[in-house]
């Protein structure tokens, strides 16, 4: 896989975790869309009101920035605060709020990197900075949410962070293309590709929590405050819509509800994909 790879690669996990806490807090799905772009001085600084460097454990220099239009940070923040039942915005409310979402998804791209470095990866603290540092490879995050299409989000990755995922992915890569040198023709094949580990052996007895979820609501401290016995909270799914499964945090499948011998249970409808559900898992 070359540096180009490894960017898309990066660049579209970043996107899909940012989709996941922009919808998590609106309410809203939102659609996004990646491109590289060109590090020159003109999407460096202008019309960024606000950049974040993330720097992450992979690697001592290894960081990301993000840069956000004021435009886009504050429809992000204002439509998050509404969904919590504020009507009234103020900017700086707005700003604090994008910046939480932000750290959501940071959080969800630091575990999703240690699935593709094969160790743990976590998010160290991060500050402000006035524009994306000097070197970086620059992407591109186009949003569009109910209908409104955001000015791009402005994501650069660090020489270190790209070269320690290539380094970390080489020698998963040259195992998944070994092959055993010679297999007796009576004897079963192995599987191509396929790495024998303990590991994963004893990975796979470890017991995870699995919860169902019927919905979400959140209400006005003021709302939260006034809750009695009797008291009904409304919440944001329809009879008629598929529950979610969830394991370990992550929903991994929908389904319905069913009683087996008077206990509850959950009928699978739809599932995510296996490498989704690995990818989760992480």
């Amino acid at each position: 896989m070359n540096m180009e790879d490894h960017i898309r690669e990066l660049g579209e996990e970043w996107m899909r975790q940012f989709e996941s806490a922009v919808e998590s807090m609106t309410g809203d799905t939102p659609t996004a869309t990646w491109q590289r772009v060109p590090s020159s001085p003109e999407n460096k600084a202008e019309e960024q009101s606000l950049w974040w460097l993330q720097p992450l454990s992979l690697d001592p220099d290894a960081s990301l920035a993000v840069g956000t239009p004021e435009a886009t940070w504050l429809s992000i923040g204002t439509r998050s605060l509404k969904m919590a039942g504020i009507d009234e915005v103020e900017r700086n409310d707005a700003r604090s709020t994008y910046l939480e979402i932000l750290q959501q998804a940071l959080s969800g791209f630091s575990r999703a990197l240690s699935g593709l470095a094969g160790h743990e990866v976590t998010c160290e603290k991060g500050r402000e900075i006035p524009m994306v540092p000097e070197g970086a490879e620059v992407s591109e995050v186009t949003l569009g949410i109910a209908g409104e299409t955001l000015p791009p989000i402005t994501v650069g990755w660090s020489p270190a962070l790209l070269k320690a995922v290539s380094t970390s992915k080489q020698p998963q890569e040259d195992a998944a293309l070994s092959v055993p040198s010679a297999v007796p023709n009576n004897a079963e094949s192995p599987v191509a590709g396929a790495v024998p580990s303990k590991t994963l052996d004893l990975l796979l007895d470890v017991e995870l929590p699995v919860s169902v979820s019927f919905g979400r609501a959140k209400l006005p401290l003021k709302d939260v405050i006034k809750l009695t016995t009797g008291s009904i909270v409304e919440l944001n799914r329809t009879v008629t819509e598929p529950v979610e499964i969830i394991v370990n945090n992550c929903v991994i499948a929908r389904g319905e509800v069913v009683v087996i011998e008077g206990n509850y249970g959950v009928r699978i409808n739809q599932i995510i994909s296996r490498r989704e559900r690995l990818r989760t898992l992480n």
